[in-house]
């Protein structure tokens, strides 16, 4: 079957990815300036004792490609050894602060979807209005402006001057909480990428209104909500659909600057802080697990490209 056939080799290429992108990751220990004793040892005395269980515990007398094979079968089982600064699980570690990342991209990518489509829509529906002018520039302002300027307007603006939100961390677990928590940071994050929605939207929508499909159901005398509901959205979606998965894969992977700035404890403020104490195990496990991520949507979203748009299960069957 063409989509089996297809998908099929999606994972293929998801698997090669991966390998290559595991092979960076373990690299790193290697590539550290400082010995790799020195980097896994971390806070603790440098003793004869010490020393001998570190290299025994990372096989560092063990050939590279061996000790490379050895962490690849433990990584595939999710054991990415321990942090080296807090001696946990590193797994352990990537389970409790990645809920927040993914509730702060969730969020961003709903924030998107809600004000990006309608933007875009109606832009490209009434091309040329004073709405399409200002959703144009928009896009241009949003696409310009830095995540993390942004994020330091919003917590001038709605934090020290209004006081509407907090302007740091991600709540005490509860949803009021995290959502009131999390929303100047989602904004933050879906203000460029709202732009780019906008902007994809809006020439999905014109190309559409430029059918000739378009220009004889008008002249039958369809009425503009059919015409948006049966033809303008069913006809926009294969692209908005497209982009919308790289939205959130955006939303998720811009999240490092964005936690940065307000301080909320997810997977980007975890990076940043093990790469500032060299806390390699980590790295290594976040670079994995966020490629992982990043290739399960994007083979989710050429799933979804399959279903919506039979084009390409024809052409598959041609090919085949």
């Amino acid at each position: 079957m063409p989509i089996v056939a297809f998908l099929a080799k999606r994972v293929a290429a998801m698997a090669a990815i991966l390998l290559l992108v595991s092979f960076l990751a373990f690299s790193l220990l290697t590539l550290s300036p400082v010995s790799e004793v020195a980097v896994l040892l971390g806070s603790r005395p440098a003793t004869p004792e010490t020393i001998a269980g570190i290299t025994a515990q990372y096989r560092l007398d063990d050939p590279f490609f061996t000790r490379y094979w050895l962490w690849l079968v433990d990584a595939v089982r999710g054991d990415f050894g321990a942090s080296v600064q807090s001696g946990q699980s590193v797994t352990g570690v990537i389970a409790s602060h990645f809920p927040l990342t993914l509730q702060l991209g969730l969020y961003a990518f709903v924030l998107v979807l809600v004000a990006g489509l309608p933007l875009g829509l109606a832009a490209g529906i009434r091309r040329g209005c004073l709405l399409d002018r200002a959703t144009s520039a928009f896009t241009v302002i949003g696409m310009s402006a830095p995540g993390f300027a942004v994020g330091i307007v919003l917590i001038y603006v709605f934090g020290v001057r209004l006081g509407w939100f907090p302007v740091y961390g991600g709540g005490n677990g509860h949803f009021v909480s995290t959502v009131v928590h999390l929303t100047l940071p989602a904004i933050a994050l879906a203000i460029g990428l709202s732009a780019l929605v906008v902007r994809q939207t809006r020439a999905a929508a014109l190309d559409v209104m430029e059918q000739d499909y378009i220009t004889f159901a008008k002249a039958r005398g369809v009425s503009g909500t059919r015409v948006l509901i049966g033809y303008l959205l069913r006809n926009t979606a294969l692209p908005v659909v497209t982009a919308a998965g790289l939205m959130l894969i955006a939303a998720v992977s811009g999240a490092v600057v964005v936690e940065t700035v307000f301080s909320v404890p997810g997977i980007g403020q975890l990076m940043v802080k093990s790469i500032e104490v060299k806390d390699i195990p980590m790295v290594q496990g976040i670079t994995f697990f966020v490629a992982l991520a990043v290739l399960a949507v994007n083979l989710a979203v050429d799933a979804a490209v399959l279903i919506l748009d039979p084009r390409t299960r024809i052409s598959g069957r041609r090919r085949g």
